[in-house]
């Protein structure tokens, strides 16, 4: 199957809307950190960077038997603004006040329009963001067996709901504020990582098809990003949403905040949109490609959103995928066909957003059938899968059971 995604990925650029792809899952890292925000690197390759001062502390925090406890400390530790909680060893906290703030370099007023622009966005973004990169994270293949492996693969509504409240607290409209969420959000989410980093490499399973010593670099971090934040830019820009200049720059910057929280170093985070596509040319669009845990995944997560969508039929949710990333990885994933939804979804789904967005005065025949959806993914990405209060992040003390 690795094979397979190697041989294609020529047209999978195009099916994409991404032109020039370059290298292979076999190439050199060749982009340069003068595109980054830090305006030189030292030549590393990120997918050999991991996070050696979290991963200390969640080695300690294993070896110990914390997690449990830790937990339960942090479960009503939600708020920006709010003091670290209390009954947590004293390296989880000295390193917590170390991380848990913005970077000197953060723009309040960048952050501030972020805010604006996706709560405009928010639509759009649930639909981009779950049905689009949520199934492309399963054909990502170090993603999907790190996933699948992992305890959150073994309960994978769970999970959907956890990375559900990482994008809702981003994009929401005090994501930055006092009382806002963000910021704590993905330093929890850091640190799950770095659990996740101590604990894969003692699955006899993951390690059958691993391809790194552990996984979750900085590397497979960034990997993910453009599998979300730009594969999301480039649908508004498909789409024809008005993005202005400065709008896209707060976007951009949001994100380069939050993969500075979750420890990717800046001599790899992108600087311009520009370089953030550059590099997602070399580092996500060559390496998709089916595995059987992704596969897997992406059957588990379908019936998952089929369900909230208000009894859509599951052919318009397979074609929907296929039409956000392309046929190719339907095919990977064995998703059937419907040509008559696939037909309707290619002519109605941008009349629906240009009536949406006032470019059209034309209500489309189907408008009711694509508000629906909206709504359903909407309420399921907004109810972070379970229920309209805030799902706990945790940190793990085990793998997949089996694994």
């Amino acid at each position: 199957m690795e094979n397979l995604s190697r041989r294609k990925v020529l047209t999978l650029g195009a099916a994409l809307g991404i032109a020039g792809m370059a290298g292979t899952t076999g190439t050199a890292w060749a982009w340069s950190g003068k595109g980054s925000i830090a305006g030189s690197g030292t030549g590393a390759d990120p997918f050999q960077v991991w996070d050696d001062t979290a991963d200390a502390v969640a080695k300690a925090l294993l070896a110990e038997g914390r997690i449990p406890a830790v937990n339960t400390a942090w479960q009503g530790w939600i708020d920006n603004n709010a003091p670290l909680p209390a009954g947590m060893p004293d390296y989880l906290v000295a390193y917590l006040r170390q991380v848990n703030k913005l970077p000197s370099w953060a723009d309040p007023a960048k952050l501030a329009a972020s805010e604006k622009l996706y709560t405009r966005l928010s639509s759009y973004l649930f639909v981009s963001e779950t049905l689009g990169s949520g199934i492309m994270s399963t054909v990502i293949p170090r993603e999907a067996r790190a996933v699948y492996w992992s305890a959150g693969g073994a309960d994978m509504k769970q999970r959907a709901a956890k990375t559900f409240t990482f994008g809702y607290d981003l994009h929401n409209s005090k994501a930055w504020a006092p009382d806002g969420h963000f910021v704590v959000t993905a330093n929890k989410t850091r640190l799950v990582h770095a659990v996740v980093r101590n604990l894969l490499p003692t699955s006899a399973k993951y390690q059958d098809g691993a391809d790194q010593p552990k996984p979750i670099s900085n590397g497979d971090i960034l990997r993910t990003f453009h599998s979300v934040a730009t594969f999301a830019r480039s649908n508004m820009l498909k789409w024809n949403i008005a993005l202005s200049t400065a709008e896209q720059d707060a976007d951009l910057h949001a994100w380069q905040v939050a993969l500075h929280l979750l420890g990717v170093q800046e001599q790899f985070i992108p600087q311009t949109w520009a370089d953030a596509e550059a590099q997602a040319q070399q580092m996500l669009w060559p390496v998709l490609g089916p595995t059987d845990e992704g596969v897997s995944l992406a059957k588990t997560l379908l019936g998952y959103i089929e369900k909230p969508t208000l009894g859509l039929d599951s052919g318009f949710v397979n074609e929907l995928v296929r039409y956000l990333l392309n046929d190719q990885m339907g095919d990977w994933l064995g998703l059937p066909r419907d040509y008559a939804q696939a037909a309707l979804i290619r002519i109605e789904w941008p009349a629906y957003v240009a009536f949406r967005e006032g470019a059209s005065k034309i209500m489309p025949g189907s408008f009711s059938l694509f508000d629906q959806f909206v709504r359903g993914i909407s309420m399921l990405y907004l109810n972070n899968g379970t229920s309209p209060t805030q799902t706990p992040i945790t940190l793990p003390t085990a793998n997949r059971p089996g694994a």
